[in-house]
This record gives structure tokens, C-alpha cells and sequence, in this order.
């Protein structure tokens, strides 16, 4: 395994990323626990989770994932062997079941939300905590497009930090991260840092993979320059770049086959760079998942590469795409693509 540091800190963490968004939906107590001793046997130190797990949201699995995590740290011990991230949640009105629907992230809801999650992890402190989702609105989660700032009463990000301070001087918190933030929000979040008004991001967890490559345009320079890289999500785009949901396959228990409501990363654009993706990696011989992931491992401001997967052959598979490196010839052939399908997916 090769590990990387996490933005300025001293920690170290595997390029590869254990993603947790299934348990307790798509995988058992018991698989999520046999995902963590096999990753953590294959030298992945890293896993993140969120308050909100699994997806898709429910109020009845609320929690869960973080709960399987904590019931597996309190059987097997050893916390120190991870770097363990989770994230809390920001507004949402169709989240009504969590802290009565008024979320934002201000201090109410935030030492909450981390008090919360402790617990159901079963640990004094979390290596890095992530906000899910701005507190303003924006252009995330399948918006390319921006229209204009407007007046949407989210909570001022001098307040957000002020009360993540706090959370890293009593020990609850080592690091800060951001998730799903734009250029202007990472940077406006590390000027504050930079002036003392709270702890400085060391990570920014967006969506990233041959599909959608919006990232590079403006955050890969925030993230190389400032250090603070990316935990890549979705690098498969829910695993549509394995192929196999092409020419309209519907696998038994696939993702996209048990909730089809996901549709980011599928339409008639998104389909077409998938099947020319497809076809160049079974062209040189490789398996198109393992192309796809090796693409974003190699990628100078990634920190880490979040996987998911429902079975161990699954997970064995996304691991080993670490040892696979790309020439600039396999390189220059992805561009090609990329220049005929820019944006299939935002």
C-alpha cells in the first residue's frame, strides 16, 4: 500500500480509502466487519463514514454504518490503527428525522451531531471531521452551473470554524475537512484558518472519476497548492464505470439496480464516454474498473481514493488498482476521450 499525508498534519493514509456508505443497507454487521479486517490486513488505514450512513438515507438506518464501525473497534480494539473520518450533516429538508430537521452547521447542531457520532463509534475523538455539505446554497451535487449568490441565512463559515476549534482543543477532533465544496468555499475556509479564526482544512472529499473531472478546472490548484488534497468520491461513478450497467444491464443487486432513483452518473452522454472507456481498457488488456480507479490514484492532488464495495472480491479488486500505473501513451488516450465527453456527469 502507498501512503500520503494528510494535508499539513503528521498523519499518514493510505492512498486508498475505505468507504463505509453500504453498511447497513446493501451489507450486514457481519460483512462490514469482514471489509474491515480485510482491508486493514491489505495495509488500508483509512475509512470513512458519515452520520447520515448508509445511502440511500433513511430514518430507520440512520447511524447504522457508524454504529458497525463502533461495534468492530469495540470487538477487535487497536483504534490507533486507523485514521477513522466521519462527517456531519448539513441542511437537508428531507433529513426531518435528524436533530428535528433544523440542520445547519452551527454550534448546536454540530457538537450534536459529533457527540452523537462518538458514540455510536465507540471513541473519544475522530482523526478527521468533515462537513457533508455547505451551509449555503450552491453548485453541488450535480450542478455544474452556478447562478449567483443569494441570501439563504446559512450559518457564517467564521461560526462553523469557531465551533470546530473548540471541538479540536477538547480532543474530540484532530483534523477538519470540507466535502462537496466549491473553489470559493475551500479557499474562504483556509483564509479564515490562515488568520487565526479556526482549525485549517486538511482535505476536501468531492466527487472524482473519468466521468466527472470538474474538479481539475479550479480545485486541483487549491488542493496542490494549499495542501489540501482530495478524498476522491464516487471514483466508479457508483460503479457505472465498470461497465456494467451498459446497453441498459440491470445486474440482480447492483446499486443502480436496487435504487434506481441514482442517476447522476447515467444518461445518454454519461453512457457514451462509459462504453468508450470500456472499450479502451479491454483494448489494453485491463479490467475497466481497475483503469478507472488507477486514473484517480495517480492524480498529483489526490490524497486518497474512497471506495465502496458489497463483497470481499469486489473490495480485493478496488485495493489492488494501487499497483497499477498508467503511461503517458493510456494517458493520452483517456484525454482524447475526455476532450469528445467532457462533462457527462456533473
Amino acid at each position: 500500500m502507498e501512503y500520503r499525508r494528510l494535508g499539513r498534519t503528521e498523519l499518514r493514509v493510505s492512498a486508498i480509502c475505505l468507504g463505509t456508505m453500504t453498511w447497513g443497507e446493501q451489507n450486514s454487521e457481519a460483512e462490514a466487519h469482514a471489509q474491515m479486517d480485510f482491508a486493514l490486513d491489505r495495509g488500508v488505514n483509512f475509512w470513512d463514514a458519515a452520520e447520515m450512513y448508509p445511502v440511500p438515507p433513511r430514518a430507520e438506518t440512520y447511524g447504522r454504518t457508524e454504529s458497525y464501525i463502533g461495534s468492530w473497534l469495540a470487538d477487535r480494539g487497536g483504534r490507533d490503527r486507523i485514521v477513522l473520518a466521519t462527517k456531519v450533516a448539513g441542511p437537508d429538508p428531507r433529513l426531518t428525522y435528524v436533530r428535528d430537521g433544523r440542520l445547519g452547521l452551527d454550534r448546536r447542531n454540530i457538537e450534536a451531531a459529533l457527540d452523537a457520532s462518538l458514540a455510536r463509534l465507540r471513541t473519544d475523538y475522530v482523526d478527521l471531521y468533515q462537513l457533508h455539505w455547505p451551509d449555503r446554497r450552491t453548485n453541488v451535487f450535480g450542478r455544474l452551473g452556478y447562478d449567483g449568490p443569494a441570501d439563504d441565512g446559512g450559518t457564517p463559515v467564521e461560526e462553523t470554524l469557531a465551533v470546530l476549534g473548540d471541538l479540536v482543543r477538547a480532543g474530540k477532533v484532530r483534523h477538519v475537512g470540507l466535502s462537496n465544496e466549491t473553489a470559493w468555499g475551500t479557499m474562504r475556509h483556509l483564509a479564515l484558518a490562515e488568520s487565526g479564526r479556526g482549525p485549517r482544512p486538511v482535505s476536501v472529499q468531492n466527487p472524482y472519476s473519468l466521468l466527472n473531472r470538474s474538479f481539475e478546472v479550479g480545485l486541483a490548484e487549491v488542493a496542490a497548492r494549499e495542501q489540501c488534497g482530495l478524498l476522491a468520491y464516487s471514483p466508479l461513478g457508483m460503479g457505472v464505470l465498470s461497465g456494467k450497467y451498459l446497453d441498459g444491464a440491470a445486474p440482480a443487486g447492483a446499486r443502480l439496480t436496487r435504487f434506481a432513483q441514482f442517476r447522476r452518473y447515467r444518461g445518454p452522454q454519461a453512457d457514451a464516454a462509459t462504453a468508450a472507456y470500456v472499450a479502451l481498457a479491454r483494448e489494453r488488456g485491463l479490467d475497466p474498473a481497475r483503469l478507472a480507479l488507477a486514473f484517480v490514484n495517480g492524480r498529483t492532488f489526490v490524497t486518497s481514493t474512497i471506495i465502496g464495495a458489497t463483497d470481499l472480491d469486489q473490495l480485493a479488486a478496488d485495493i489492488a488498482s494501487i499497483e497499477l500505473r498508467l503511461d503517458r501513451d493510456l494517458l493520452d488516450a483517456i484525454d482524447a476521450i475526455h476532450a469528445r465527453y467532457t462533462y457527462p456527469c456533473p
